[in-house]
């Protein structure tokens, strides 16, 4: 026979019939499921009013969360609308899900708990960050910062710092987890750990009209806002000196710029728990709120105007803009700020870290302050 049909292998397949139908039997299978509820409605939203009647099945998963949230000592993930917020920080902060210790491993699955490495990172809002360090452990749990389990390194050097992690920790009721050295740095990829480190929900930011409002209660309002910083050292640095010289509050984009991540929060050694720090959308419509507000909006500027020894607005209501580690102040934030200030130096250097010149123009203002101006 000619052709390939004598070739050895040779595979035929069947004509596909036609397809065969229900003969009526799932036509419940499309009928639809009636209207879409509105928000107010559906008890799983945030925006749920609480005035209909939970549906049978979501109210049994809301009283299972609560038992376990109660037998393991921690706020329930799941509960009565509006109640949701596990996140941790000085703001209201929206809630967020955090991981559950898993055969007394590691809550956040095979990857463990997320750690940023000292790079320009937003965290997801429902990722577990991992503090790390024993000053910014002990100040976290000090400070009351929700958490869900401490990770203590095998073979640790026990000193007073670590005695007091451990007894807060078992004091809250959190889950304290013995891993090997050699786990605890698979987790935190690579940072110095110091052989602790505490699991906790994303930080949450506090509202800016709240900082703003808060800082204007004080003698001499400061603040310090922080203009396209990307790394997370600078961010807690600068926490650090605001912490330190007196400011009442921390502002930083929600974009292309540094978050409070373990990174951030390790650098201003706990800082964080005690200065608020908020996230605005636009970094020069904040300024300008400032400005509205009362405040004396001062960019710092290797080339500035004016000299900082020379800052006679000092001891009013301040905002202190630092600018990013390269390029320094945005355009448009420029050109918003009353002036702008220059750090004079005695070498010839071609600029400052943005975290040093921070605590150094913070310094100063402090001073002034000190001595009346």
């Amino acid at each position: 026979m000619a052709g390939n049909s004598q070739r050895r292998g040779r595979r035929v397949a069947s004509k596909a019939s036609a397809p065969k139908g229900s003969g009526g039997k799932n036509r419940d299978s499309l009928a639809g499921r009636g209207r879409t509820l509105p928000a107010d409605e559906r008890p799983w939203h945030k925006a749920y009013s609480g005035t209909e009647k939970l549906p049978q099945r979501t109210a049994w998963k809301q009283e299972k969360e609560r038992r376990a949230a109660a037998e393991e000592g921690r706020a329930p993930k799941i509960g009565q609308p509006g109640s949701k917020d596990t996140t941790w920080g000085r703001g209201g902060g929206r809630g967020a899900a955090t991981a559950k210790p898993a055969r007394g491993k590691q809550p956040a699955g095979r990857s463990g708990p997320r750690v940023a490495p000292g790079r320009k990172s937003n965290p997801a809002k429902d990722t577990p960050e991992l503090l790390v360090g024993r000053n910014p452990v002990l100040e976290a749990l000090r400070t009351q910062v929700p958490a869900t389990a401490l990770y203590t390194a095998q073979g640790i050097d026990v000193d007073d710092r670590v005695k007091e992690i451990i007894r807060t920790a078992a004091d809250r009721g959190i889950a304290i987890l013995d891993v090997s050295r050699a786990e605890l740095d698979r987790m935190t990829g690579g940072v110095l750990h110091q052989g602790v480190g505490l699991q906790v929900p994303p930080f949450a930011y506090e509202p800016f009209e709240d900082l703003v409002a808060a800082a204007l209660e004080q003698p001499a309002p400061l603040l310090v806002a922080l203009d396209g910083v990307t790394d997370p050292r600078n961010l807690g640095a600068v926490i650090r000196s605001a912490a330190a010289f007196g400011a009442q509050g921390v502002f930083v984009p929600e974009r292309r710029a540094a978050g409070i991540t373990a990174t951030a929060w390790r650098t201003s050694a706990g800082a964080a728990a005690r200065v608020p720090v908020a996230q605005v959308t636009n970094l020069t419509r904040s300024l300008k709120a400032c400005q509205d507000a009362g405040f004396m909006v001062v960019g710092l500027d290797a080339d500035g105007e004016t000299d900082l020894y020379d800052l006679e607005a000092a001891v009013g209501p301040l905002v202190v803009v630092v600018g990013s580690e390269g390029r320094g102040l945005s355009r448009l934030v420029g050109q918003t700020c009353d002036l702008t200030v220059s750090i004079p130096m005695i070498s010839e250097v071609e600029s400052l870290n943005a975290s040093v010149a921070a605590a150094v123009t913070l310094a100063e203002v402090a001073r002034r302050r000190a001595v009346g101006g």
